[in-house]
């Protein structure tokens, strides 16, 4: 027989709770007929008043990922998880930190507009994206995570912080009556010491804890000779149970950064998706700033990171005759800071830009270089962020026999303080972590390199909102519903460009907004259905947008992304496959993009029109079968290059995750793997043949084995082949040729051994 697993996430204990026919099982001291029959997937994310409910009776797309699916992906990110959710396309390429997410279309030139992170059911920051500042930069992976849910469109332009887009809720482990443990090491082919623990128990009765975190240190996937990504993690989560409700508080201090991996410059021997811009010859060096040319050295080799806090909790009643009230609060305080080499054009032989026409000299080495030797300007890039927020969001409902009525107040308060120097550029060889060079015109002349960009700005926004939502159920078949939601977002916001000393950009803003979504499910059978859902909403301006728009702004622009959406699903869940199949079509009026800070943005109007897939299939030999996929089609309707595809998204998508469990004398185990293709991508909005991103196909595998009940052992390894495929191409260059191409990270392997009591 094979060994079964215990349900360790909450979603599962929930599913337990509501399957009578396991519960009898149980009690009759029987084991399951079948360990790969599917349990009944319960989802939190999207019910409004904080109910929980089967994922086969939910009107609108969500997906959600377990502790044990987290485990097979083996992510390298956060957002690298998101490339496990319909409709998303992730572009992890840059590190642990500095994540592009798109979603269903949306349109972008970076970050990620249209994603918000939470925690607990709070969102960890309310502007999705500043610049060099997306949600999952907030957020960190371990052992302590229980489950994912990914909602898209759906009821999220009214709930919680009214995000249009996607919203990742992760829910923390909780512990319950059983003292449980696990401590983990992991190491891989690239460097990597990691130790990750978890313990949860009762503190008293109905009180019950969760205490874990990490620690890591390696030189990088891409390796920078140096201890370029370390980090550690201390989370703690409280529970407290009574009669008619439960407590709860978390809090999550992380200190976590790594290299920014940037495009790498093509036509170059040596150069390839092991190419890191930075090393030890480099990580350190002096930038001028300011109007009198201040000079500051900074660390490069720190990169992208969070040093910070996300903490939280939250209250559930439940009151007689069908009442509940449910608060939930979140405070996020921290610096999210970023250290760039970053590509500056095509690179060049040195004999066109040499002082003398011939040769330079290694400013660490003092190696000298011959004419031929390739250079490329790099721009030694500077942004020190300081962010803080509040939210809080509660819920009164009320419940009566065939109807649901929930009101709802969501508050925000958030801060950011941002300096900034931009350029800096200076020649480097082109070579992994190359050198910086004296004897170029450009390095020794500081004023002879062109464009910089600096800037030191302080804002406070605020958000308030008032949402209400109603379900009714005429019959056992039918569920309809709606929501309206009234948001007042206000910005107060100040700029000095150039570092003056005085306020070139002052910003008061306070602009309301209405956004409505309406959903009916009809159930063709317990465990089938079909959904029909529209909704309007937006995207509320944050600092960044009035910044790259001032003039827009100043104009009476009011910097709102209008966005439309309609989905028609299908869905149904047997005990050995789910199929959900949502197609969606969405507007999003308005978009502003900027290719590079401090020039002007487009703004445009996209469409978009596709379906998701996802699917899995269990049998009783111990195969299954997991497939995710999304068609899409993407058309840029108004403003610059009009009929074109918006940048950057591939049409198509799709995952295959095979997995097979075994059992070998007293072990059993694992083995699994993903086949991940995508189409190709255009690098511009103006779809330029130059600038086409090739589709790829990618290969991970990985085995799991119980070597003991306890002791279990984990072999991964990511990009098997070895594929050097692009996620994007110049971003920063105006000439749709692209000189320099991001690529998807190289092959890694990563072996862990764990312990559970």
């Amino acid at each position: 027989m094979y060994k079964t697993f215990k349900p360790t996430t909450i979603a599962a204990m929930v599913a337990m709770a509501l399957s009578p026919a396991l519960h009898a099982a149980e009690a009759e001291g029987e084991q399951e007929k079948n360990k790969y029959s599917q349990v009944e997937k319960i989802v939190v994310t999207g019910n409004v008043g904080g109910k929980s409910a089967r994922k086969v009776d939910a009107s609108y797309a969500i997906t959600s990922i377990s502790e044990d699916d987290i485990k097979k992906l083996a992510p390298k990110s956060t957002a690298d998880l998101f490339k496990a959710i319909p409709g998303v396309w992730a572009e992890s390429s840059g590190g642990v930190s500095g994540a592009n997410v798109f979603v269903r279309g949306f349109p972008g030139s970076g970050d990620a507009p249209f994603l918000s992170v939470q925690l607990q059911g709070s969102v960890v920051y309310p502007p999705s994206t500043l610049s060099f500042l997306e949600n999952s930069t907030l957020f960190r992976l371990d052992e302590t995570v229980g489950f994912m849910e990914a909602l898209r469109g759906g009821p999220n332009p009214v709930i919680s912080n009214g995000q249009p887009g996607l919203t990742t809720n992760f829910m923390l482990k909780e512990g319950s009556e059983e003292t449980e443990g696990l401590v983990k090491y992991t190491t891989s082919d690239f460097g990597l010491n990691r130790v990750d623990g978890v313990l949860s128990g009762a503190l008293a009765e109905d009180l019950y804890f969760m205490i874990g975190g990490y620690i890591k240190s390696s030189p990088g996937i891409k390796d920078a000779g140096f201890n370029a990504e370390e980090g550690h993690q201390f989370t703690v989560n409280i529970t407290k149970e009574f009669d008619g409700g439960k407590f709860n508080v978390y809090t999550r201090q992380t200190d976590d950064s790594g290299v920014w991996y940037l495009p790498a410059p093509f036509g170059v021997d040596g150069v390839d998706n092991n190419y890191n811009q930075i090393g030890t010859k480099n990580r350190q060096a002096t930038i001028q700033y300011g109007p009198d040319g201040t000079s500051e050295t900074f660390d490069f080799g720190e990169g992208r990171g969070w040093k910070g806090s996300v903490s939280g909790g939250s209250l559930s009643l439940e009151f007689g005759e069908g009442w509940s009230f449910v608060d939930r609060f979140n405070f996020t305080k921290g610096d999210a800071n970023t250290f760039g080499l970053v590509p500056n054009g095509a690179p060049a032989q040195l004999s066109t830009v040499a002082t003398n026409g011939s040769t330079a000299m290694g400013i660490a080495t003092g190696n000298v270089y011959d004419a031929d030797t390739y250079v490329q300007q790099i721009g030694r890039w500077v942004v020190r962020k300081e962010i803080q927020s509040f939210t809080n969001d509660l819920t009164l409902t009320k419940n009566w026999d065939n109807a649901t009525g929930t009101v709802g107040y969501y508050s925000a308060n958030f801060s950011v303080n941002d300096w900034w120097s931009l350029g800096n550029q200076s020649y480097h060889v082109v070579e992994s972590g190359g050198e910086n060079l004296t004897g170029i015109d450009c390095n020794d002349n500081a004023d002879s390199c062109g464009w910089n960009y600096d800037i030191d700005s302080a804002g406070d926004g605020s958000t308030s909102a008032l949402y209400a939502a109603f379900e009714y159920r005429p019959s056992d078949e039918w569920t309809v519903d709606i929501g309206l939601r009234n948001e007042n977002h206000k910005i107060e916001y100040t700029v000095d460009e150039d570092l003056t000393g005085q306020i070139s950009q002052y910003v008061s803003y306070d602009e309301t907004e209405f956004a409505w979504t309406v959903g009916a499910n009809y159930a063709l059978t317990n465990d089938s259905g079909i959904f029909v859902r529209f909704n309007e909403g937006s995207k509320m301006p944050s600092f960044d947008d009035f910044r790259d728009n001032f003039g827009a702004y100043s104009d009476g622009e009011d910097l709102i992304v209008s966005v439309s959406q309609a989905e028609l699903g299908y869905k149904i869940a047997a005990d050995d496959f789910s199929f959900y199949a949502t197609g969606f079509f969405n507007e999003a009026e308005g978009n502003k993009e900027v290719t590079q800070p401090g020039a002007p943005a487009v703004i445009r109007t996209t469409e978009a029109m596709g379906i998701e897939f996802d699917a899995n299939y269990f049998n009783d030999n111990g195969f299954s079968l997991s497939v995710n996929a999304t068609l899409q089609d993407t058309e840029i309707t108004k403003g610059n290059d009009v009929g074109k595809q918006v940048l950057r998204q591939p049409n198509w998508m799709f995952r295959v995750t095979p997995s097979y469990e075994f059992e070998l004398g007293e072990m059993y185990g694992t083995v699994y793997g993903t086949l991940s293709a995508v189409d190709d991508r255009f690098g511009d909005n103006a779809n330029a043949a130059a600038n086409v991103l090739k589709g790829y196909e990618k290969i991970d595998a990985g085995v799991i084995v119980s070597l003991t009940e306890q002791l279990k052992l984990q072999v991964s390894v990511d990009n098997l082949t070895n594929e050097a495929a692009l996620t994007e191409g110049d971003p920063r260059n105006a000439d749709p040729v692209a000189t320099n191409g991001r690529f998807i990270m190289p092959r890694s392997f990563k072996l862990s051994i764990g312990y559970e009591f």
